[in-house]
């Protein structure tokens, strides 16, 4: 896939930037001329990310090792930015992560904590980031939800709930933010190979992903890029996934919840 390139003497805010989606996001980024601030919890990771992406690409990278479940990750993001002289062109919010089980199973801290991220977080970034956009009257929003945004899911409740919090978000202010010259954009992937499994093995086993049938993070951050940059909606990466997408919103909705609950259930392969 072919990306656009248009991203001279501009820079993009990426969290979750050192692995993942978020570091392939990055990678198109740099392909494409823009100037990077990666944002993620680990300084360690964030180097090593860094410095691969400056051996491949002649631009400027900033890194910010922050914990964006925190109260004052945003905030401190927001700062460093300020105290930086840097301009945001494009705010990419990637980071997040999710807690499978059943939800009286799981630690409610845990499932508090993903909430921040997952919510707070990427809202409080884009009120942050996007009000001197409207001053300036241009700018981008990339906002990472998921196929998981289109119906419940029994077992991983609270992540599809916040990812159908995201997608929600995103339409709307995609129509509050048109007039002022702001694109907002929202990725829709469906289940990619990253780390994001592996940190809770029983997922695993879940008809969801137990078949391997995981995407590309390289394809779907090339998707995500020129959804972006050709001013789209909501991108879904794949046919099968759109597919998914679509029977959501036409099936009963009971038979939807069922059928999210079977796939997400473990079974013995």
């Amino acid at each position: 896939m072919e990306a656009i390139s248009n991203g001279v003497n501009q820079t993009a805010l990426i969290t979750g930037g050192s692995s993942g989606i978020g570091l392939e996001l990055a990678k198109v980024f740099a392909k494409n001329g823009y100037e990077l601030i990666l944002v993620a919890r680990s300084e360690q990771e964030l180097n090593a990310a860094a410095a691969d992406l400056q051996t491949r690409h002649e631009i400027k990278i900033n890194t910010f090792a922050a914990d964006l479940s925190a109260i004052s990750g945003p905030q401190a993001v927001y700062n460093f930015c300020k105290q930086q002289n840097l301009q945001v062109h494009v705010l990419v919010n990637n980071a997040g992560f999710g807690v499978y089980g059943p939800f009286l199973n799981q630690n409610l801290q845990k499932q508090l904590n993903m909430l921040d991220l997952n919510i707070r977080a990427l809202t409080e970034l884009t009120g942050l980031f996007a009000a001197p956009m409207v001053e300036r009257k241009s700018g981008k929003i990339l906002n990472v939800a998921s196929t998981a945004a289109f119906q419940p899911g029994p077992f991983f409740a609270t992540y599809y709930a916040s990812k159908a919090y995201v997608l929600s978000l995103s339409k709307a202010l995609r129509s509050e933010l048109n007039g002022y010259g702001i694109s907002v954009t929202c990725l829709c992937p469906g289940p990619t190979k990253t780390a994001f499994f592996n940190k809770d093995p029983a997922m695993k086993n879940t008809r969801l992903i137990g078949k391997g049938n995981l995407m590309q993070p390289g394809l779907v951050a090339e998707y995500a890029y020129n959804a972006l940059m050709k001013n789209q909606a909501v991108v879904i990466p794949g046919f099968y996934n759109k597919f998914l997408a679509f029977g959501a919103k036409i099936l009963p909705a009971n038979l939807v919840t069922a059928i999210s609950r079977w796939t997400l259930e473990k079974y013995n392969p």
